[in-house]
């Protein structure tokens, strides 16, 4: 018999709320988590907006010591390890241990970190320089605290491919799954870099948005008037279990996985091929995978971005995969409501794709006022839709043209 791997938890940590009832309610009704960029001053800032989390304390999720020297990035991995694992009904107990592994995705780790210490190294000296600023700063140290503190002592992976990192971890802590090196996997995608030299370096590309006058209407996915992306940051976590162990245990079963591509564009280091030659390939990939024909998607939740390239380039390619069936494709960014968690981003898509096919519920893509001639698919805009859906995709592309798509499908016993 086939291996079949199974959504069995979820752990949200986002701009629209801590946990799955506050995030996705919030994402249903169409609300915007973009705002003020609270972190830092942003005077001379180009972008002075971003999807901030709101009212996350670390101090429920880790030890209150360990806490204050835990990166921002790391505590939101945690929390929503613990939130997904409670979910699942998962306790992972000595002898279970080694069967349990995390893969996390995540694209800059700890750059506040980095940011504060060259300042202090540079003004104070290399003696001032804090004992914990490489573990607080690299990227693995989200799946390694998430071992440490959940008792997962099975494969420990960090992925590290910029905007398709979560997506990227997710497909592929599925096939650590199929290939019985474990029975179940904590998984997802987390970033955290509000920070200066963040905002500063994506205004030098000209890649953010700047409608700082009207943050919760500043992303918005294939519009006419969109004018770049807006960071976001947070984590979206998911139990991924072997079937079998999953029904042994009684576990809820929210969906299945069902397919998994990656390609690379081989074009260039930001920009996308403009025939979608990439992104082609990586979603027939995952279509393929899950033996199916793009006829059977009901749902693509799109990477949409909200810049002006990502958003027509994906759309070529979403005609040339589906065809003539692909305006009868709903679609919708919910980039358009978080913002861009860059990393983080396929791990809390990946969940909302979940949650779609698990609640007959499309999320809109908000903000879709006037769509762009050329972005002329159904994009399901500003109102969340019912809809029964047995397969769904969704879409994380990087920097460096490197790209991963998900089947999930409705669990059928």
């Amino acid at each position: 018999m086939n291996k079949r791997v199974v959504v069995t938890g979820i752990g949200l940590v986002t701009p629209l709320g801590i946990g799955i009832d506050e995030t996705w309610s919030a994402l249903c009704e169409g609300r915007s988590g973009i705002g003020e960029i609270t972190r830092f001053d942003t005077s001379d800032f180009a972008t002075k907006i971003a999807g901030e989390v709101k009212d996350f304390n670390a101090d429920d999720y880790l030890p209150k010591k360990e806490a204050k020297r835990t990166e921002t990035f790391v505590a939101y991995a945690v929390a929503g390890a613990r939130m997904a694992l409670e979910d699942a009904r998962l306790v992972i107990d000595k002898a279970k241990g080694p069967r349990v592994g995390v893969i996390t995705g995540c694209g800059l780790g700890g750059l506040h970190m980095l940011e504060t210490t060259a300042h202090t190294v540079r003004v104070k000296g290399p003696k001032r320089c804090s004992p914990f600023f490489i573990p607080r700063l690299i990227g693995n140290m989200a799946a390694g605290m998430i071992s440490i503190h959940t008792g997962a002592k099975g494969p420990n992976i960090s992925v590290a491919t910029a905007c398709a990192a979560g997506a990227h971890a997710i497909g592929d802590a599925c096939n650590t799954i199929l290939r019985g090196q474990a029975d179940a996997m904590i998984t997802g995608g987390v970033e955290s870099v509000i920070t200066p030299t963040c905002i500063a370096g994506f205004n030098a590309m000209k890649a953010l948005s700047t409608r700082n006058d009207d943050p919760q209407r500043a992303s918005r996915p294939f519009d006419r008037d969109r004018d770049g992306f807006v960071v976001g940051e947070g984590t979206g976590i998911l139990i991924l279990e072997d079937l079998e162990h999953a029904l042994e245990r009684g576990a809820p079963i929210l969906a299945e996985m069902a397919g998994y591509g990656q390609s690379g564009d081989g074009y260039h280091i930001t920009s996308p091929s403009p025939d979608g030659d990439g992104m082609i390939r990586c979603m027939q990939a995952a279509i393929d995978s899950a033996g199916i024909t793009s006829d059977a998607i009901g749902y693509i939740n799109a990477h949409g971005t909200s810049t002006p390239l990502n958003d027509l380039y994906e759309t070529r390619a979403i005609k040339k995969v589906f065809g003539e069936n692909a305006p009868n494709v709903p679609i919708s960014s919910t980039k358009s409501m978080t913002g861009h968690l860059l990393g983080g981003a396929g791990g809390i898509e990946g969940a909302f794709t979940v949650l779609a096919i698990k609640n007959d519920i499309i999320p809109p893509t908000i903000n879709l006022d006037n769509p762009d001639e050329e972005c002329d698919l159904d994009y399901v805009p500003k109102v969340a839709r019912k809809a029964h859906i047995d397969y769904a995709l969704s879409n994380s592309f990087g920097f460096g043209g490197t790209n991963a798509s998900l089947v999930i499908k409705r669990y059928k016993p």
